[in-house]
């Protein structure tokens, strides 16, 4: 038997794809829209907030703009530098760090790295060679670092000029969008859209309070501890806190890692470096995450990280972006679905639940 497909659903399905299509061959010039369309999404309750006090939705548009420029503006100079400055003292140690441990293992097993010809000597000559490289590349490559910081303020000019236009247009947009709904399928879009904006909030804003919240907390005890490259550590821990266990078990290897080579024999320093990121875990994951993200979210890990590695793999930077709302959008849609089939179910069985039985 045929299925009688309606047009506008055939319309609905090519212009799907035909989004697809662009992201996937235009994945990294829309990096800066996809970043700019998210800031607006965020700050638009924000600005809503101040046109309530009076404000116009201009001068709330540019009250954020110019409290966000001004923060970003004071990080920039508070924690660049000092970022920066460990970042180069990073790549700069690292060969060096390579080269004691090889002399390391020199020292404990003889048997296995004197031989020139072995297979464990060659692969860590080889990786000292490479870091090297990488190093020169790095610190010596004046031109290269000028062209990437100019790229580098270039996209965070465009992410913000598209986030400014986006913001102000925001009410309209959405307006305009919501006259174009179809009259019969219109309330199950807009609680559709509701349900999800709900997930996408919950989600994004919990995870980079709770990223802020364990970047500092991480920096601010590995300085106090005096461990080379807190600052560095910390910032990369509450960034990558996003992927599920990639952010503290990231932290865990770097500072333990950086610990055996600054505190070798201080058995005690390393145990205590360790344990921050182990308390810093367990009170994440039991009492932080709980309270600011909460469980409406409901959003698996491993559907997460598959989200993220089948956007980065498909649309690179932009794929990565966009994973984790898509596939908050695709739980929120399955999840009604899904409720839907099990109560047609459940209405299906009804009648013969409430016959009488037989004597």
């Amino acid at each position: 038997m045929l299925v009688m497909v309606r047009p506008r659903t055939i319309w609905a399905l090519a212009a799907v794809a035909l989004v697809v299509a662009l992201v996937y061959r235009l994945g990294h010039v829309l990096a800066p829209f996809v970043l700019g369309t998210a800031l607006a999404y965020f700050l638009n309750p924000l600005a809503n907030r101040l046109q309530r006090i009076g404000l116009s939705r201009a001068w709330a548009v540019a009250v954020i703009a110019l409290v966000g420029l001004s923060a970003l503006v004071a990080s920039a100079l508070w924690l660049l530098p000092a970022l920066l400055g460990q970042v180069r003292e990073a790549v700069e140690a690292l060969p060096r760090t390579v080269r004691a441990g090889f002399d390391l293992l020199t020292l404990r097993f003889p048997e296995v790295m004197e031989d020139d010809g072995s297979f464990l000597r060659q692969i860590m000559t080889d990786f000292t060679e490479r870091l090297r490289l990488m190093a020169l590349a790095l610190v010596g490559g004046t031109v290269n670092t000028v062209l990437s910081a100019v790229g580098t303020l270039v996209f965070i000019m465009a992410t913000l000029t598209i986030s400014i236009y986006l913001l102000y247009d925001w009410n309209r947009i959405v307006a305009g969008a919501d006259r174009r709904l179809p009259p019969d399928q219109a309330p199950l879009i807009r609680r559709l859209a509701r349900d999800i904006d709900g997930v996408m909030t919950g989600f994004v804003r919990g995870q980079v309070i709770v990223g802020a919240l364990l970047a500092t907390f991480y920096s601010t005890v590995l300085m106090t501890l005096g461990l080379n490259y807190a600052l560095l550590i910390g910032l990369l821990s509450g960034a990558l806190n996003f992927i599920p266990y990639l952010g503290s078990f990231s932290g865990f290897i770097l500072a333990t890692g950086v610990a055996l080579v600054q505190y070798w024999g201080d058995w005690g320093q390393v145990a205590l470096i360790a344990f921050v990121f182990v308390a810093g875990q367990v009170v994440e994951g039991n009492f932080i995450t709980p309270r600011i993200v909460g469980d409406s979210v409901k959003l698996h890990p491993v559907l997460l990280l598959l989200a993220l590695a089948v956007g980065g793999t498909l649309f690179g930077f932009a794929g990565l972006l966009l994973g984790v709302p898509l596939a908050a959008a695709a739980g929120v849609v399955v999840r009604y679905f899904d409720a839907e089939y099990r109560a047609r179910i459940r209405r299906r069985r009804s009648p013969q639940t409430d016959q009488p039985r037989p004597d």
